[in-house]
């Protein structure tokens, strides 16, 4: 039920959800749509009707299935490993069950050896739920929202705003400037271009605002890739090196 991930952020995916909506810029050339669009061709179950051909492409249908089987996985996973949850959805979509949301997180209490990563578009409606008697804090769940260019920058503010030990950005795919954003008591930050056939660039100087940024408020600076249609030819060095911080566990 978990995918050992070749995300270079993480170890596993766990996938309790599938299917999602187009939200904002950032999700045009989702890598998770064409890849529920393969899966639904193979005939897998669980990703049968999630996306339809729209202008020769395959885009989300908005349909999201909950998985009980998946959802178990981690209990029986005794090495501690990276979990990205709901690599192929999210989590907080307005159609995943506030009950089944609450079912992830008592999975991800129950196994405090594993460190879970969970990304969201829709930072508003985590911001909403967590920290409530049925959404504890919880140590080993990271907390972060996607943030592509300066028009939803306001995702940062309800990320601030959430009760979380860790929270982080991820700046992938970044096809704008976001000199502006505000990284206090943001805890990582990751950046990557977008890859893919379509794949929009990434200036390096965006790149740059970032990290600066990331130095000033102490927040860790995780380069991600260049991006592009090849993107293991482009690379992931930075100022001539890899940057792999990660996240201090401060509250």
């Amino acid at each position: 039920m978990a995918q050992t991930s070749s995300i270079e952020w993480t170890d596993v995916t766990w996938n309790p959800v599938a299917g999602c909506t187009i939200a904002t810029a950032g999700c045009t050339n989702c890598y998770a749509m064409r890849m529920a669009a393969r899966l639904q061709a193979m005939g897998t179950e669980k990703y049968q009707g999630l996306t339809r051909k729209s202008g020769g492409r395959h885009i989300w249908t908005g349909k999201v299935v909950t998985d009980d089987v998946a959802l178990i996985a981690p209990l029986g996973w005794r090495k501690p490993r990276r979990v990205f949850v709901n690599s192929m959805s999210d989590l907080f979509h307005d159609e995943v069950p506030v009950e089944f949301i609450a079912r992830v997180w008592s999975v991800m209490a129950a196994t405090p050896q594993h460190t879970y990563q969970i990304l969201t578009k829709r930072p508003e409606r985590m911001r909403l739920l967590l920290g409530s008697d049925r959404f504890p804090v919880l140590q080993n769940v990271w907390v972060g929202t996607s943030v592509e260019n300066a028009a939803v920058l306001d995702r940062v503010e309800e990320l601030r705003a959430t009760v979380a030990v860790t929270r982080f950005i991820s700046f992938e795919p970044l096809i704008g400037s976001v000199s502006g954003v505000d990284l206090t008591n943001i805890h990582w930050a990751i950046v990557g271009g977008e890859s893919g056939p379509k794949s929009r660039p990434m200036e390096e100087i965006w790149v740059e605002e970032i990290e600066d940024i990331c130095r000033s408020t102490g927040t860790a600076f995780f380069f991600k890739q260049w991006g592009g249609r090849n993107k293991k030819a482009a690379g992931r060095t930075f100022k001539g090196r890899t940057f792999d911080e990660m996240p201090v566990h401060i509250s």
